[in-house]
């Protein structure tokens, strides 16, 4: 007999692509972690450093979401066993869960289906609406659909504008909602004039972009060592290979165009300089949910001696990333409920991108994330 999972406080999640592979898993692993079922392995707010039982618990998480999709929970996890990303026992166990918080997920918003105005009013609706009839004590939503292309003029973008990109219209609606917003997708809209004046005035807490799953995870742990030895980078080239949605999604150069700036960003503020070498995404729809990236890092040692660096990562995004997202709304649930308003910058740990933080190198924005939990108390 498993154990019964102690519920207090109890804090919505509110997917935006409820049925994608990161929902799901993040679903999965939420309730075997809470019904001791598997371990708490990738679960950050899980070590101690970060005052776990001060945060909600997993087992008082509650999902919903929108998703654009008709694919059922229960069929897109059938379907992530069977490619390896998720132990098909957990499956059969959650089965019941996932069936229930699949009947949570509402109409997402097509672009050109409404105007912006109307979207944000209808998505804000069914998170609130969400909200009351569970009795939470909030929502945080975290948007964790498909990657977005840059906005061409986002200083002349307003609420009303028809043109305002998919992920904007869900964080104007969540703030809309009294939700905090995270973004863990590449999208521009946490840095849309329109989308920060609506944050600002909520008075939320919010947090992005772009989770950090893979290599640019190496990325910031390695580049460091290379300044503190003194050991000038001379070039660094990536090869990613996709599969699933995220290779579909970036195989159009737009939607790559947001994933490779992201990437390339915290690289070169570490190094402080640009660092050459091209970057190249590219779909191979056999690899399904995983992903491999290969580096190759040129650079100098003592009297100009010209050395090499190859490494390889191979890794399942959606198991990557859906403990982050986990953690996520359990940190900055708790940064709503400590009264911490405006960009959480001390979540960069997590982000490739991070809106309103500099600073890229993995031990130091560490050393932030846990002082900064530390003076959020229990």
């Amino acid at each position: 007999m498993t154990p019964t999972p102690q519920v207090t406080a109890r804090t919505g999640v509110w997917f935006v692509g409820a049925r994608g592979s990161v929902a799901t898993t993040a679903v999965v692993g939420a309730y075997a972690v809470a019904h001791g079922l598997a371990p708490t392995t990738a679960l950050v707010t899980e070590l101690p450093e970060l005052e776990p039982d001060g945060l909600p618990s997993l087992a008082g998480l509650v999902f919903g979401g929108h998703d654009v999709s008709s694919h059922s929970l229960p069929k897109r996890a059938e379907e992530l066993a069977a490619g390896g990303v998720v132990p098909p026992a957990l499956v059969g166990a959650a089965r019941s869960h996932l069936e229930t918080v699949d009947a949570e997920v509402r109409p997402g918003h097509v672009a050109g289906s409404a105007t912006a105005a109307e979207a944000v009013e209808r998505l804000a609706g069914d998170i609130a609406d969400f909200r009351d009839r569970h009795h939470l004590d909030r929502v945080v939503v975290v948007d964790v659909a498909s990657t977005q292309p840059p906005v061409p003029d986002p200083d002349s973008m307003t609420v009303v504008d028809d043109a305002l990109p998919v992920g904007a219209v869900y964080a104007l609606a969540a703030f809309r909602a009294g939700a905090p917003f995270v973004s863990f997708t590449p999208s521009p809209c946490l840095r849309l004039p329109v989308v920060v004046e609506a944050a600002r005035r909520s008075g939320l807490p919010w947090a992005g972009c772009d989770g950090k799953t893979g290599e640019t995870l190496l990325k910031s742990a390695l580049a460091p060592m290379f300044v503190m030895r003194a050991l000038e980078l001379r070039s660094w080239t990536s090869v990613n290979l996709l599969g699933g949605g995220d290779g579909a999604t970036l195989a159009d150069p737009e939607a790559a165009r947001s994933k490779t700036v992201a990437k390339r960003s915290g690289l070169d503020a570490i190094v402080g300089r640009p660092v050459p070498g091209p970057m190249h995404i590219d779909q191979v729809e056999d690899l399904g949910e995983w992903k491999t990236a290969w580096d190759h890092v040129r650079f100098d040692g003592f009297l100009g001696t010209r050395m090499t660096l190859q490494l390889t990562w191979e890794g399942c995004d959606s198991a990557l990333a859906a403990p982050l997202v986990l953690d996520l709304a359990r940190l900055v649930s708790a940064a709503h409920a400590a009264g911490r308003p405006g960009p959480l910058t001390a979540l960069a740990f997590f982000f490739k991108d991070p809106v309103g933080a500099t600073e890229h190198r993995l031990s130091q924005q560490w050393d932030d994330l846990v002082a900064w939990r530390a003076g959020l108390g229990s």
